[in-house]
């Protein structure tokens, strides 16, 4: 076992529980003498750069658990990768502060950074061991049955869907929702979790593992209208056309510094897709909304088996790391082969979650690619437990 002290920090899009792996980590940390000092870099990387951070040995028990109630990442964010001379340059602040234990929590593109600097480190002849806290809403890394912040956001999602579709039984016509999802469609997905009874919505949920095609989501529309008077679709901000592009890609060029596409903060996919069925389909009343960030950070919808999945994954690491002696890694979470919903925590190699992501199994597609099947909702309901209970709509009638 290495003694020597320890540097956490945060990365990518923040989550309702990121900062129960930040805590996680930090108290788990704070029991084992092979740890000394507790360092948190503010906003990941370039904090380390900056040499930005603060002592979390220092704050209380009772602040740590305050902190990880909190939604949004509690050291700020950063979308940074870093080249083989910012890894100099963080090895010199790393050196200087006798850091041995580096935890970083993210999505797979953290998990590129923490593999970049751990590669860059066994050049350098730096004994440092680097572990990856998992983070994403998506719910796209490998290796893991799912990954911390998807439940909650998950949540966030299907209760939208519920008052969307309360509001769309009043009105009528068709209302669009863009959710999160660049290559994965499990967060869109989700929105299935809000129907109760048969006519619910949402009548379509379209995702980026099947071809997008604007003839066929007419033809879809036209039918659901046909079949319930109205229609409530969920959409992932990621479809892609026939040729795999991306559809929002054709009205933007912004990347981030990873190559990724920035899909969100825009409606201009739902006000294409709105403006479609306008023309096509000749429906008068059609709306779009764009969920955005909103679905990241809303307080008062975190599921209960998220918050405690991702204090697990940050203690998970600690004791990986320190305890164990794994030299890198990332956690991953496992699902048990349970009659009753259980999981487990394991490290797998960097390599094996870096960068790359997974997607949708097929049988969580239904044939016509226009809706999820039973197996995906019983996947996904443990993992986002009860909604708030909702009044069912009751139609007054003459």
């Amino acid at each position: 076992m290495k003694k020597g002290n320890m540097l956490i920090a945060q990365s990518g899009g923040p989550s309702m529980v990121i900062n129960q792996s930040l805590a996680g980590a930090v108290l788990a940390a704070r029991e084992l003498k092979e740890v000394g000092r507790i360092y948190g870099a503010l906003h990941g990387i370039q904090g380390i750069l900056d040499e930005n951070f603060i002592n979390l040995r220092k704050e209380s028990k009772s602040t740590m658990e305050a902190v990880a109630a909190t939604p949004s990442s509690a050291l700020g964010s950063v979308r940074r990768k870093p080249t083989s001379a910012d890894c100099q340059d963080i090895f010199k602040v790393l050196r200087k502060l006798d850091i041995r234990y580096f935890f970083y929590i993210g999505g797979n593109d953290s998990a590129e950074t923490v593999h970049i600097i751990n590669e860059e480190a066994k050049k350098d002849g730096y004994a440092i061991c680097c572990f990856h806290i998992p983070k994403t809403i998506d719910n796209d890394l490998r290796e893991s049955d799912h990954t911390p912040g998807f439940g909650s956001a998950a949540k966030f999602v299907a209760s939208a869907i519920q008052g969307d579709d309360l509001d769309n039984r009043a009105l009528g016509g068709v209302k669009i929702d863009i959710i999160m999802g660049r290559n994965a469609g499990f967060l869109t997905a989700a929105a299935a979790l809000a129907r109760v009874d048969l006519d619910d919505g949402p009548h379509l949920i379209y995702l980026p593992e099947r071809t997008f095609t604007i003839s066929q989501f007419v033809k879809d529309v036209k039918a659901a209208m046909k079949k319930y008077g109205r229609c409530v679709i969920a959409v992932s901000e990621g479809i892609v056309d026939e040729k795999g592009v991306p559809i929002i890609a054709k009205y933007t060029k912004e990347v981030d510094a990873h190559g990724n596409v920035q899909m969100g903060g825009t409606g201009a996919l739902g006000d294409l897709l709105a403006t479609t069925l306008k023309k096509k389909a000749k429906i008068k009343r059609v709306r779009a909304d764009t969920f955005g960030y909103l679905q990241r950070s809303f307080p008062g919808v975190v599921s209960a088996s998220d918050a405690s999945e991702a204090r697990q994954a940050g203690a998970a690491a600690v004791k990986a790391a320190v305890v164990d002696g794994i030299a890198s890694g990332s956690i991953a979470i496992k699902r048990k082969k349970a009659k009753k919903y259980a999981v487990s925590f394991e490290p797998v190699a960097l390599r094996k979650v870096a960068k790359e992501t997974r997607h949708m199994p097929a049988s969580y597609i239904n044939k016509a690619g226009n809706n999820v099947t039973a197996a995906f909702i019983e996947y996904a309901r443990p993992l986002v437990g009860s909604l708030t209970p909702c009044a069912r709509f009751v139609q007054l009638k003459k």
